[in-house]
Parts: structure tokens; C-alpha cells; sequence
């Protein structure tokens, strides 16, 4: 049972059900759940030892935040792969490959149009895998898909929040009609881009939940252009 309890509190808080900081009410689980408070709190300690739930003592168990920076860094790492992965798929990719493709964005579609979300935000994912699956390179997939883990709730967190889909759409779209023509052209930069603008977006919204504080690499940054400001002005001078 306690197994059971940590999978679905494990896609609660990696599809932004549960967003990062929120406290976890046991009280409220437990009768959700129709469990006893035994299994739950069992369930909680595992995915403490994962890293998706904090827990201190008279405070409780929260959802564990999300480092920014590491996150900034991992999509910078994707941006990369993506852009291979199209590089790639204009030499390599079948037309099975892109018909599956095209069938699941046409889901894709009809999530969005029906206002589905959480589906919508699934088959999102789902896509993305497929293409770079599509570049029949096991390493490049494999890579991908942990690193694609790292980001998947951070994702899910601001799916949960930003306003972004008809973009987001248009520019599946793009990629998908850079599938469908013989040449493939601008696919890299297709999905370079795409990617991008998925991560600006996704570090946009948890900036903004996390109330505006700037991270640690954004402190640097500031400082480092505080300091450039004031070399310039000091050589004015």
C-alpha cells in the first residue's frame, strides 16, 4: 500500500498537483486516499529519500523545492540534444516514424482544444521522447530521457501555472510540419528553439511562485554587471 501511496503522490507533485514549497496535509491525504496515516507517512519517507518531499520535525513534510540553477543547466544541456536529435532525423528519420508522430500530436490537439490539461502536458512529453527516439541513436536516448527526468517536475510545475499553450502548440506545429517535409529544413533550430522558449517559460513561472527572489546565478550575474557598470563609468570618469 505504501508503494501504491508514493506513486500517486509521485506524479501529484511531478505533474504540479502538488507544487514545490506546498505543505503536504496528512489529515487531508490520508481521507483522500482512504488510508491510515501509517502508509502514508511510509510513502512520504521514500520519496524523502528521493528528493521530492522535505520533512522536519514539528513542521511537517513539504515539497521540496527546486533548485533554479541546476534546472537552468539541465535545459541547457537539452537544448543541445534536441538540436542533434534534428540533425540527426533529417538523415535518418522513417516516414512510420513521423506518422506516429504526427497521429499523437493530433491527440496533443485535441487535449488542447478540449482544455485538458494534465493529458495535454503527457503527450507533450510523450512527443518529445519519440523524436528523439526517432534519431536511432541509444545514447543520445538514453541521455535524454534522465535528463528530461530532472526537468519533468519542474515542467509539471509550471504547466500547472503558466498561460503558454496556444505558443507552445504553434510551435509543435513547426516541428511537425519540419518533419513532414522531405527536407527537413530548419528542424535543429526548430527544436533549439522550441526548447529555449519552454525553459525560459518554465524558469519564468517558478521565479515568479518563488516570489521573485533572484537565484544564485542571477545574484552573480547582477553583481558581475554591477561591477561591469561601474569599470565603465569609473573609465568615463
Amino acid at each position: 500500500m505504501a508503494a501504491e501511496i508514493a506513486a500517486r503522490l509521485r506524479v501529484m507533485i511531478d505533474e504540479g498537483e502538488l507544487p514545490p514549497g506546498a505543505r503536504i496535509d496528512e489529515k487531508e491525504l490520508s481521507t483522500a486516499f482512504d488510508v491510515s496515516k501509517t502508509p502514508l507517512r511510509e510513502a512520504l519517507k521514500v520519496l524523502v529519500s528521493e528528493g521530492r518531499v522535505t520533512h522536519r520535525q514539528y513542521i511537517g513534510y513539504r515539497v521540496a523545492p527546486i533548485d533554479l540553477d541546476d534546472l537552468a543547466s539541465t535545459f541547457e544541456m537539452l537544448h543541445g540534444l534536441e538540436a542533434m536529435a534534428g540533425e540527426l532525423l533529417r538523415q535518418r528519420v522513417s516516414p512510420a516514424q513521423v506518422a506516429a508522430i504526427a497521429a499523437k500530436h493530433r491527440r496533443m490537439v485535441d487535449c488542447h482544444n478540449a482544455g485538458k490539461r494534465l493529458e495535454y502536458f503527457r503527450l507533450n512529453q510523450q512527443i518529445h521522447q519519440m523524436i528523439v527516439d526517432a534519431a536511432r541513436n541509444p545514447v543520445l536516448t538514453n541521455v535524454y530521457a534522465s535528463l528530461m527526468s530532472k526537468v519533468h517536475r519542474a515542467r509539471g510545475a509550471a504547466n500547472a501555472d503558466t498561460l503558454r499553450w496556444a505558443e507552445s502548440l504553434g510551435e509543435h506545429e513547426a516541428i511537425l510540419a519540419a518533419l513532414e517535409d522531405p527536407d527537413h529544413a530548419n528542424l535543429p533550430q526548430i527544436l533549439r528553439e522550441h526548447s529555449e522558449n519552454t525553459a525560459r517559460e518554465v524558469l519564468a513561472v517558478l521565479n515568479r511562485t518563488r516570489g521573485n527572489a533572484p537565484s544564485a546565478r542571477e545574484a552573480s550575474d547582477l553583481e558581475a554587471s554591477g561591477k561591469h557598470e561601474e569599470v565603465a563609468q569609473s573609465d568615463q570618469s
